[in-house]
């Protein structure tokens, strides 16, 4: 449009002042969305803030134009044109602060008119015709001045002499029908009548129109005055008067240079034209706007010449991906240079953008194309140009995210931020030119950063000079020759220094001298170490040495970026802050800026606990729990500067817990503690709740037995038995419930030693439906409350100790959730529970998950409190995870005696 140029020059120029690298980043998010109330959120909605199946955009003189309509089958169909003025007030500048105070404060703007309709509520469909009423518009245009809009299935565009200000204005002029009333598509020779027409574009004096159904493009070389005023030139046909086969299926695919199926956009620069040449998988691209009918485009992309058409042609187009099992070279599905389905064509002179519909991504070339099927630059929508989550059935729950798009129909480009109509989605999302990229999975849980797959080897038998061992893991391997007088301490150093010394493996391993084993653990986070196979083998097979491997393959690899609101995050990247600056450890409110830096979280300012060059630690809010993505930038003030980095998308799960653990190599060790000063010991309440059922607790030789009545619960009965217990005032022990399920903790009232070792037993009369569990033989484990578990100071078996944690997700209790703020200290029930029970591995085995709780207190810290087994053998790197349905932590280790073990006492 004319002043689009001009727009786009003042823009850059201003960003360039602030930002000179300020560009696009392959994989980014969007920053700011416009139709929906969350990044994920796909309400089908008509209303003043909200939208449908959107098609057509343009941008011109500070307003977005919205044609809330398509024709490929996302609903509802909002027959409506919507105009948003003053945009710079909905997109914001790109280095400006996001105001506060709503759910989600880049989720923006609110229609300034509707078309179309009488007003924003209204999906009105007339059965005649008329100058303001439409029928599926796609596709919209303005220079600032006068407005455009392709009313599809009226088959005619409706141009407006001046920008409307009033609702459901009339247009002023028709073109493709005689008359506002008339409708009708023509068979066989077309003239000046349209057919379902999905393009058009006003520049300078020139209106063009892609009149899809007619596979042609027509120019008017001035604005029409005049109804029904016949076009000057045709573009895709010889002539105006050539008949047109109809339809689609039946329709020759011959592609030349000269002719196009079913284009559906037309746009230009000033200088050249671009065509959206859809049922031929192609753009196609005029040096100069064309003067004559029939002229051939000069350059086209996608395709490796004008006698192609395939959808993604990537033999053509592409770079090979190596040769494949069958001999042959192969290529990937897509790359940067192919196109399927093409909707949109834009180009501001500088860059060019392509909205690559079935590819569900927008192309952008940072200069001009300059040959045939050249390749893209930078990819948007997708993570890369060889991917397509959007419609890969792996990724169901991320298809409506703040990275992805579905199928992308048309773009509109304001010098800073492109807006792409993501259709399937309902939604107009921005994509802005930033100073810096964040990394993909930049943001990731505090605690567990990432997930590695683990495996081990245990050895066992008989030492024998001369004997051979070889592990193999992926394929490398590696083997160790024992030697005289050879220990196990010395051939696990030996196995894990070959390993550790393979820059080129796959694992790393670490020694367990207690169990004489061996801890593989994956170089890579994540699941793919969940594909990490490993085997050992012996010289001689008569050899007595035995190994036993944990299985064929590591297991364990989870993925840390995906978080559950609340966490505590951290977000790794480069020239995040001018400084390190901390919060104090005890601050019971986290501020939300932080040294010059603000980290936004659907556009909601997040609360920082670190800022520093490489890494922020920061909350995940709490709002975005209704959200299965958020997006994620961080807003830089450097001195008398703003820079931002490139947004990326955060996977909002609703529980994904992390243990936290010192720095070093994982597996780490974790910050575990001591439970108590005192023994402790577990009775499980389980069954029914019967009446006349009797149950009993009994300490050394004192019962305390309590008679369920009529109405009582299981919990009733626990605490029932808990206030026997209590009553009597010469008892040795104390109760008090368990955090979870229902179960009665028991607790010495002297504290230090002297607890240890007083028996308890559980019991319930012959024939009661109630179950009563004693978990050990006796209280144990007194130590000093709160003390870190070492090697020094180790656990021991049936002991109670204390995993911190975070990402635990939302608490079971509505009313108790309701007291949790975002970045603020909990102050509410010390008993609240998450949605999501929590179990435990220790040491192999199931350990008793006793209490899980958001802490009183702290922000985003939950505690866990975990019964060990009581035969757990001496470990001084016993393992440990806490899981919530599929969602596994992080493997920590801590330090573990067992005094009756008879090989490490």
């Amino acid at each position: 449009m004319t002043n689009l140029r001009v727009k786009y020059l003042v823009l850059w120029v201003a960003s360039v002042a602030i930002a000179p690298s300020a560009e696009f980043y392959s994989g980014q998010a969007a920053r700011l969305i416009i139709g929906q109330k969350t990044f994920t959120a796909q309400a089908p909605a008509t209303t003043v803030d909200q939208l449908g199946g959107v098609g057509g955009l343009a941008f011109a003189n500070n307003m977005l134009f919205v044609a809330d309509s398509n024709r490929v089958g996302s609903l509802p169909l909002n027959h409506r044109v919507l105009i948003y003025r003053n945009l710079d007030q909905i997109a914001l500048p790109v280095n400006a602060a996001i105001p506060q105070g709503s759910r989600c404060p880049a989720c923006r703007g609110a229609a300034s008119t509707v078309l179309g309709q009488a007003d924003f509520d209204k999906n009105v469909l007339p059965q005649v015709p008329t100058a303001a009423a439409m029928r599926s518009p796609t596709a919209v245009a303005s220079d600032g001045v006068r407005l455009a809009v392709a009313d599809t299935d009226n088959n005619r565009v409706l141009l407006w002499n001046s920008i409307p200000s009033n609702n459901n204005t009339p247009a002023n002029i028709v073109l493709g029908q005689e008359n506002f009333t008339s409708s009708a598509a023509p068979r066989g020779i077309p003239g000046q009548r349209m057919r379902g027409p999905q393009g058009v574009w006003i520049q300078g004096t020139r209106l063009f129109v892609a009149d899809s159904g007619h596979s042609r493009i027509l120019i008017w070389n001035n604005i029409p005055t005049q109804n029904f005023q016949p076009a000057d030139i045709v573009l895709g046909q010889p002539d105006f008067n050539t008949a047109i086969e109809l339809d689609l299926a039946r329709t020759t695919i011959d592609p030349k240079a000269e002719n196009m199926v079913n284009p559906v956009s037309v746009t230009s620069d000033g200088q050249r034209m671009y065509v959206a040449d859809l049922g031929q998988n192609r753009v196609l691209i005029w040096n100069s706007i064309p003067t004559r009918n029939a002229q051939p485009a000069d350059l086209v992309l996608g395709q490796p010449d004008f006698v192609s058409a395939n959808a993604n042609n990537s033999p053509k187009v592409c770079a090979s991906n190596g040769i494949g099992s069958d001999g042959k070279e192969g290529f990937p599905r897509t790359c940067l240079a192919t196109l399927d389905f093409p909707r949109f064509a834009l180009s501001d002179g500088r860059r060019l953008f392509v909205a690559d519909g079935g590819n569900d991504r927008v192309l952008v070339y940072n200069t001009l194309p300059v040959k045939n099927g050249q390749a893209a630059d930078v990819v948007l929508g997708q993570a890369s140009g060889d991917t397509n989550r959007s419609s890969d059935s792996a990724f169901p729950l991320f298809r409506s995210s703040a990275d992805l798009l579905r199928t992308p129909m048309s773009l509109a480009w304001d010098g800073t931020n492109l807006y792409v109509s993501d259709t399937y989605n309902r939604r107009v999302v921005v994509f802005s030119l930033h100073d810096q990229p964040l990394p993909f999975t930049a943001v990731r849980n505090l605690a567990s950063r990432d997930v590695f797959a683990t495996g081990s080897i245990t050895f066992d038998g008989t030492i024998k000079e001369g004997d051979e061992v070889t592990i193999t893991v992926s394929g490398r391997t590696y083997s160790y020759k024992f030697i005289r007088d050879d220990t196990y301490a010395n051939i696990l150093l030996q196995f894990a220094s070959k390993i550790n010394g393979d820059v080129d493996g796959t694992v790393t391993a670490s020694v367990i001298t207690d169990l004489r084993a061996l801890l593989l653990t994956a170089r890579t986070g994540g699941a793919d170490g969940n594909a990490i196979d490993f085997t050992t083998s012996k010289t001689p097979d008569t050899s007595t040495i035995s190994l036993t491997t944990s299985g064929a393959v590591l297991v364990g690899g989870q993925d840390a970026a995906q978080v559950a609101a609340g966490t505590l995050i951290t977000l790794f990247g480069d020239n995040l802050a001018p400084a390190t600056v901390s919060v104090p450890a005890d601050a019971k409110e986290l501020p939300r800026t932080l040294g010059g830096v603000r980290v936004y979280f659907d556009g909601i300012e997040a609360p920082l606990l670190m800022v520093s060059p490489t890494q922020i630690n920061a909350q995940i809010p709490w709002e975005v729990a209704d959200s299965t993505s958020s997006n994620a930038y961080v807003r830089i003030e450097r001195g008398n500067s703003v820079v931002t980095t490139s947004p990326v998308a955060v996977p909002i799960i609703p529980q994904n817990p992390g243990i936290f653990a010192v720095e070093g190599l994982d597996p780490r060790p974790g910050i575990i503690t001591h439970f108590s000063d005192r023994a402790t010991g577990t009775v499980s309440v389980d069954g029914t709740a019967n009446a006349g059922d009797i149950a009993t607790v009994v300490i050394e030789d004192r019962e305390y037995a309590y008679t369920v009545k009529s109405g009582d619960t299981l919990a009733t009965i626990r605490d029932g038995v808990i206030a026997l217990i209590n009553a009597n005032a010469d008892e040795k022990v104390e109760a008090f419930s368990a955090g979870i399920f229902t179960r009665i903790r028991l607790r010495a009232k002297a504290p230090g030693a002297s607890g240890n070792g007083l028996t308890y037993t559980a019991k319930t009369n012959e024939g009661g439906q109630v179950i009563m569990t004693a978990t050990t033989p006796a209280l144990c484990c007194a130590n000093t409350a709160g003390a870190l578990i070492t090697e020094a100071n180790p656990a021991l078996p049936g002991e109670t100790i204390v995993v911190t944690a975070t990402g635990l997700g939302k608490l079971k209790n509505a009313d108790t959730q309701a007291l949790v703020r975002t970045g603020v200290a909990f102050d509410g029930d010390p008993l609240n529970e998450p949605n999501e029970f929590v179990s435990s591995l220790a040491g192999g085995k199931t350990a008793n998950v006793l209490y899980s709780a958001l802490k009183p207190g702290a922000i985003g810290i939950y505690e866990v409190h975990l019964e060990l087994n009581s035969d757990l053998p001496t470990n001084s790197k016993t393992q440990v995870t806490i899981a919530q349905d599929i969602y596994v932590s992080n493997v920590v280790t801590f330090a573990l005696k067992n005094p009756n073990d008879p090989v490490n006492p």
